[in-house]
């Protein structure tokens, strides 16, 4: 761990990653090996449940590889399904906690975009939100500058919190919307949409020279 002081955020907890295991089975994707390579773009979907999102943004962005994360084994295997059908070389579906796999896999400053689409939080457990994690500062180190997450909600309070964290606590530019009540771009979402309810989308971008305690900190699978 570099760079303690001048950081960019305000966070004081600090990430450990080097006490997470390595995930079961876990093996090294080969477009991770060569997206540097080939220099072709790497986006994160993190909880993509059965893979709505994931197969339509590697169907609209060939151009782009996409990994898709999800933990729950039965979502993961309904998504699995749909990805061995549709032979997208584009997209590469993983079975795991994101968290443990990200460390392991993901190097400093090479995904362009992640997406965290409808996570579905213990509300009376706010630790469990995305940005009050101190993993989130891990994150922010694997995004090239420029770089944006996408966190999307039903929830009111979650996109509340989240905005403010975004800009008091991580310091990153923010723009917040509604979510157009014809998107389709998870299952959750066609469910919320259709009831009447509101949904939200924060993006976060970082910026030149944001820095973190994990910018020179290699996944472990490299080292």
């Amino acid at each position: 761990m570099t760079k303690k002081q001048n950081l960019s955020h305000k966070q004081t907890r600090a990430f450990q990653p080097e006490k997470l295991s390595k995930p079961r089975d876990f093996i090294l994707p080969e477009v991770i090996k060569n997206a540097k390579a080939h220099r072709q773009s790497l986006v994160l979907e993190i909880g993509a449940g059965k893979g709505k999102h994931a197969l339509l943004f590697a169907k609209a962005n060939p151009q782009k590889q996409l990994i898709a994360i999800e933990r729950t084994r039965n979502k993961f295997e309904a998504f699995a399904k749909l990805v061995q059908v549709q032979n997208l070389a584009n997209l590469t579906a993983i079975h795991a906690d994101a968290i443990a796999w990200i460390v392991q896999a993901i190097a400093p400053n090479s995904i362009t975009q992640i997406y965290l689409l409808y996570p579905n939080p213990e509300q009376h457990n706010p630790n469990q939100q995305w940005l009050n994690m101190p993993f989130f500062e891990f994150l922010l180190s694997r995004l090239q500058v420029g770089g944006k997450i996408i966190l999307a909600t039903n929830i009111e309070r979650y996109i509340d919190n989240a905005e403010e964290q975004a800009r008091e606590l991580w310091c990153l530019p923010t723009v917040r919307q509604e979510v157009a009540i014809d998107s389709q771009r998870t299952h959750f979402e066609i469910k919320y949409l259709a009831r009447g309810q509101t949904c939200w989308q924060i993006t976060m971008t970082k910026p030149e020279g944001y820095q973190t305690r994990f910018d020179d900190w290699q996944a472990l699978s490299s080292l």
